[in-house]
């Protein structure tokens, strides 16, 4: 998939997003039915895995007061607060599935309870094709999801959590992920 192909996906009502992250969130949306249909799952679990994936980042263009008015910040650093306010406001507007609000809320950190509308999410993310850094890698890891989803759910995590150490934000709840794949 191109990242220059304009695709466009409907938000919420109550998302906060710019045209690039909606471009972005686009992507992940395709990625990840692209997986769905790759892997032959069921339309309803490929229609969970869009639901995360179009939700995901639909609070990331809020500012700090909006994102306090609908989550706690439970000590994270502002840059992750979208995740957790995004999962509360998809709950308020009526979305059940906890595998979905679960992935939602984690997915810039991890989360080692995660079932796999939460790890599709979390690699699409991670590799959508508009991502300019190591491309030629991370296009490499997405082509080998559909046959290979548990080698490159490690490789990411591993690379998520080395990113976030390096950074000096890493989470418990990505080293909590990392720990849980032995």
């Amino acid at each position: 998939m191109s990242h220059d192909a304009v695709v466009t996906v409907d938000l919420p009502p109550w998302a906060i997003a710019s045209d690039a992250r909606r471009a972005h969130i686009a992507r992940v949306v395709a990625l990840v039915g692209a997986w769905a249909e790759a892997r032959g799952v069921s339309g309803a679990e490929a229609a969970r895995w869009s639901e995360a994936a179009r939700l995901h980042d639909a609070l990331r263009d809020a500012a700090a007061d909006a994102l306090a008015r609908w989550t706690p910040r439970e000590g994270w650093p502002l840059g992750l607060w979208h995740g957790p306010a995004a999962a509360v406001a998809a709950e308020r507007d009526g979305c059940a599935d906890r595998g979905v609000l679960d992935a939602v809320r984690y997915h810039s950190v991890g989360w080692k309870d995660w079932d796999e509308a939460g790890r599709m999410l979390f690699l699409a993310d991670y590799l959508e094709p508009g991502r300019s850094r190591e491309r030629a890698q991370l296009d490499a890891l997405a082509a080998r999801v559909p046959n290979d989803s548990d080698a490159v759910f490690r490789e990411v995590v591993e690379r998520r959590l080395r990113q976030a150490e390096r950074s000096g934000v890493a989470r418990p709840e990505t080293l909590a992920l990392w720990q849980s794949l032995g």
